[in-house]
């Protein structure tokens, strides 16, 4: 028999939106998404972390002010301040989100009967930058993280789900990475006793124009680069040091996120030096060549692509 959440004494989900100079029209679309869900006033809690805005935007929320705790901190990233929200929140579970992207109501409130009445600890969602995506609404089974991680190719966006803040714990972002939800998300999985993934669309993302500039300086690659190769390492010293299950789900990953890097490192620096160099460095740790698994299709292509120097070469040639 279930057991449902009483959220009569704490919110029963803590919506953590992160913002930078963004339109206002943007963020009170955010907004209007969450206070549009059938959540009632006491059931929610929406948490404004304003990154550093060059103007604050809080006169321009006026109709939001009962609704909202808004926050403005010294520019320090999205990292810093989701972990800011993380402090502030008092929910059961925890949704971020980016606030120039919103919720889709009618998907959104399947996921959020899953939270009321099976009290998972993640339920999982997709996402698109369309405008109408169908969705099925059914609750699958439950299964343990390090299963569905052993299974699945994990998405990492850390607002592509919403988690019992329970499991937890003392897990944060790291504000010196970029791309640190690639670090966050396989930890906080291997602590699910109860992920449901479902294949409903309820989160809509805007690409952010800043995406195609940071591919383009020299500096930010190398960062990305750099902070992606820290992730993997430190992603595999952590499987060396879990129960077999839980081991061989994030060596998964690690070999997942190590394939993205290869090709990242390709793609963005058109270089064999780097790629050399990177690639001698994955190999001293036993990262490189990939794993001989059978994890999907796609990446027994990839491996075979990857572990060729003359198709490297063609790689080179063909991506953009």
């Amino acid at each position: 028999m279930n057991t449902s959440f009483d959220s009569s004494n704490s919110p029963l989900v803590s919506f953590i939106i992160t913002c930078r100079n963004l339109p206002v029209k943007q963020i009170t679309e955010c907004l209007d998404s969450i206070t549009g869900l059938s959540l009632r006033t006491q059931e929610k809690e929406i948490i404004v972390i304003d990154d550093g805005s060059d103007v604050s935007i809080i006169d321009c929320l006026e109709k939001y002010r009962d609704e909202i705790i808004y926050v403005r901190q010294k520019k320090n990233g999205v990292s810093s301040a989701r972990n800011l929200g993380l402090r502030m929140a008092s929910g059961n579970f925890i949704q971020f989100i980016n606030g120039e992207d919103k919720l889709i109501p009618d998907a959104y409130e399947h996921c959020l009967d899953i939270v009321r009445y099976n009290v998972p600890d993640i339920v999982l969602f997709n996402s698109s930058g369309k405008k109408k995506e169908t969705s099925s609404f059914y609750i699958p089974e439950p299964m343990d993280g390090a299963h569905y991680m052993r299974h699945n190719n994990l998405h990492a966006t850390a607002w592509g789900y919403i988690f019992n803040r329970k499991i937890l714990l003392d897990l944060r972002f790291n504000p010196s990475l970029l791309n640190t939800d690639e670090e966050f998300t396989p930890q906080l999985f291997l602590r699910a006793e109860k992920v449901y993934s479902t294949d409903i669309v309820a989160y809509s993302y805007k690409k952010r124009p800043s995406d195609s500039i940071k591919d383009k300086d020299p500096r930010l690659i190398l960062k990305r680069l750099n902070d992606i190769e820290h992730i993997i390492f430190h992603l595999k010293e952590l499987s060396e040091q879990l129960p077999i299950a839980d081991s061989q789900a994030l060596q998964r990953r690690v070999s997942q996120l190590t394939i993205d890097y290869i090709f990242s490192i390709i793609r963005l620096t058109r270089s064999s030096k780097q790629l050399s160099s990177r690639l001698k460095r994955l190999e001293d740790c036993g990262l490189f060549p990939l794993p001989d698994k059978r994890y999907s299709r796609s990446y027994t292509i990839l491996r075979k692509l990857t572990k060729n120097r003359m198709l490297r070469k063609c790689l080179s040639l063909v991506l953009k």
